[in-house]
């Protein structure tokens, strides 16, 4: 099958759209944050307190790449309803619904770090060159 026959006609030009931050949800963001900043290196650019009527834990919070260094921001936003998701997803369960794939010059050192900074080593471990991880939340990543 040839791909162009089944893309959807456009009528205009595309306008600049351009991606720049990943938003995670947590039922802890300043607490992500502090997590992502200490493995990633990089600072916690915003934190902002729990709004009226929230619990203490909620709120918002953003980690981004230092100046000179490119990567997404990552944006850490509170969920009242938060359910830890399981990895690899299981029927019945919270499935996680993406994952951050993150690329390191050595793999054993940096889960080795990733385990010192409060990650998870995944139990199932589906590729040689790669390692799953989940942060405190659940959330699964992968170094390569």
């Amino acid at each position: 099958m040839d791909v162009d026959e089944d893309a959807q006609e456009v009528t205009m030009d595309r306008p600049r759209i351009r991606l720049t931050s990943v938003t995670i949800t947590t039922p802890r963001p300043r607490e992500l944050a502090a997590f992502w900043s200490t493995l990633l290196g990089w600072p916690v650019s915003v934190e902002e307190p729990a709004g009226d009527g929230e619990p203490e834990e909620a709120g918002w919070a953003q980690v981004r790449p230092p100046a000179g260094e490119n990567g997404f921001t990552l944006n850490f936003e509170y969920e009242r309803s938060w359910t830890r998701p399981v990895w690899p997803s299981a029927a019945g369960h919270q499935n996680a619904t993406e994952h951050l794939d993150v690329e390191v010059d050595d793999l054993d050192t940096a889960v080795a770090w990733a385990l010192e900074c409060g990650a998870e080593l995944a139990g199932d471990q589906p590729q040689t060159d790669v390692r799953v991880l989940l942060d405190p939340d659940g959330h699964p990543f992968c170094f390569f």
